[in-house]
């Protein structure tokens, strides 16, 4: 079930024909997917995720649904180079339902910020709260204030924050 809503929120990012993207923990894909559309077939967007079996699910889908410009990638975002991409390579990078997941946060920014071109757009989007158990527990929940703090201590931007569905909160930043 998937209680944010990917094309919308991929809409606040200003995506443009020929970008390169990537979806940091894309699990089944729907933010990959949703990127893929908006960067077009001169774009290319990276599905990174630490689980295989989701990546071979998400690789079907993507083959099924005809998008030649999406790439599934193992990697881990907490890891130095554990994304497996080059310095400065995209435009934009998603972090969606991952943050409340990331134990090493200080690690995945030093990634995010090593992968993304100056200037990059980065949308974060998260769950606001636990909902009765319907999201993460309370103890892994990031709260927007936090994240937008986390962020901006390492360098980011905050361009603007909205409501990413019901039960989740969006902040897009740029890089320095």
């Amino acid at each position: 079930m998937n209680f944010a809503e990917p094309s919308k929120n991929v809409l606040q990012m200003g995506l443009a024909d020929g970008m390169r993207v990537a979806d940091f923990g894309a699990g089944t894909g729907a933010y990959a997917f949703a990127a893929a559309g908006a960067v077009g077939p001169a774009g290319h967007v990276y599905a990174i995720d630490v689980q295989e079996d989701v990546l071979a699910h998400l690789r079907d889908a993507a083959n099924q649904r005809g998008l030649k410009n999406v790439e599934a990638i193992w990697g881990d975002i907490e890891r130095p180079g554990g994304t497996k991409l080059r310095d400065h390579v995209l435009d934009a990078a998603i972090l969606s339902n991952v943050l409340f997941q990331v134990e090493d946060k200080k690690a995945a920014l030093a990634e995010l910020a090593r992968v993304l071109k100056p200037h990059a757009k980065l949308l974060v989007a998260d769950w606001a709260g636990s909902y009765g158990g319907i999201g993460p527990s309370d103890e892994q929940i990031v709260p927007e204030h936090e994240a937008e703090e986390l962020f901006i201590t390492a360098g980011f931007h905050k361009v603007k924050s909205f409501r990413a569905g019901p039960h989740h909160y969006a902040i897009l930043f740029s890089c320095p």
